[in-house]
């Protein structure tokens, strides 16, 4: 179940880069990692499938993190309304990471500041359409509308037409997943689910070019504090007293943990060596790991039609990653 969105900086038209930029490594502690990690793969030797793959892994944990923590906040809702968990949940996200990252305030440039803002109003308005959209439609085809945001930035970020296919292929079984149709649902919520997937594909961009400008996960931490502050009048609004409640409070803690620190940190990191491309074809495994942990954790019966869905957008992102593996080695040959 995903309750979020929790990266890219591949640019949008004319000879738009398919790839992420290689981040600035100068103040960086992590540089060192990295320089390991490329001087195996010069070699050609095992250092150069973990640097291919390590990122990878990074996403995928990420993508589990987030349905755990979206089994929460199914729970929370009632009680504190859509706009409430969202304000909660941006509020305890914005505090553990600042705490954890304590980000610098001086020595960054207007860009840099810009695109924190930018990346924190990306998150704000995510969240809170997401919500909005399971608050009116069911949580699975909320899901498949939203992850057609991220597949068609990986159709117009990529240069190669494998990458064009793999998405395709995540396509098909996004729709299978749905029931393949959506013509019965809320007309506002479709809207309200399809907004919230651009907002995602924005997400991917913005979070990438912040991994750029700041060490470690300090962009994150600024950037979700903007989230926060946007959000907080809203939420307050919506749910006044309700969000005092200890109950509430202990819940909306662990959906923060789960659905935004952990997976938005884990992207941002990722997203320093991962293509655009690559990732946002990951991020179809979103409503097939949900179909999974309903059939594993909520004994939730999956239909021939829904396996196959699964096993179409697997496959896919499968297949993006044996070319992100592919392409790191063809850069590494001599």
């Amino acid at each position: 179940m995903n309750i979020s969105r929790t990266d890219g900086s591949a640019a949008v038209g004319s000879g738009a880069a398919a790839s992420v930029e290689a981040p600035a490594t100068v103040g960086r502690p992590e540089v060192a990692g990295e320089a390991a990690d490329a001087a195996g793969a010069a070699s050609g030797g095992p250092g150069s499938r973990r640097a291919a793959l390590a990122p990878i892994g990074l996403v995928l944990a990420g993508c589990v993190s987030v349905q755990f923590g979206g089994a929460v906040a199914v729970s929370l809702m009632p009680r504190a309304g859509a706009l409430g968990v969202v304000t909660l949940r941006l509020l305890f996200a914005a505090l553990v990471l600042l705490v954890i990252c304590r980000p610098r305030l001086r020595g960054h440039s207007r860009a840099d500041w810009g695109t924190v803002l930018a990346f924190g109003a990306t998150l704000a308005a995510m969240n809170g359409l997401f919500y909005q959209a399971v608050d009116r439609i069911p949580l699975g085809p909320a899901v498949t509308l939203e992850v057609l945001g991220p597949l068609a930035l990986s159709v117009i970020t990529s240069r190669r037409l494998v990458n064009v296919v793999w998405a395709g292929l995540a396509l098909c079984g996004v729709f299978l997943l749905g029931g393949g149709g959506f013509g019965e649902l809320d007309p506002v919520g479709v809207a309200f689910a399809l907004a919230a997937g651009a907002m995602w594909a924005t997400y991917i961009v913005f979070s990438a070019r912040t991994g750029r400008r700041f060490p470690q996960a300090d962009g994150l931490a600024l950037a979700m504090a903007v989230a926060a502050i946007l959000v907080l009048p809203l939420g307050i609004i919506e749910s006044g007293s309700k969000l005092t409640v200890p109950s509430t409070l202990g819940l909306a803690a662990a959906v923060a943990v789960m659905s935004s620190v952990l997976p938005y940190t884990l992207e941002l990191l990722a997203l320093r060596r991962l293509p655009a491309a690559t990732f946002a074809v990951m991020m179809s495994l979103e409503p097939a790991i949900a179909a999974i942990a309903g059939f594993l954790i909520l004994s939730q019966s999956l239909t021939l039609v829904e396996s196959l869905a699964i096993t179409l957008v697997i496959a896919a992102s499968m297949g993006a990653v044996r070319t992100q593996v592919g392409r790191g080695k063809a850069k590494t040959a001599p």
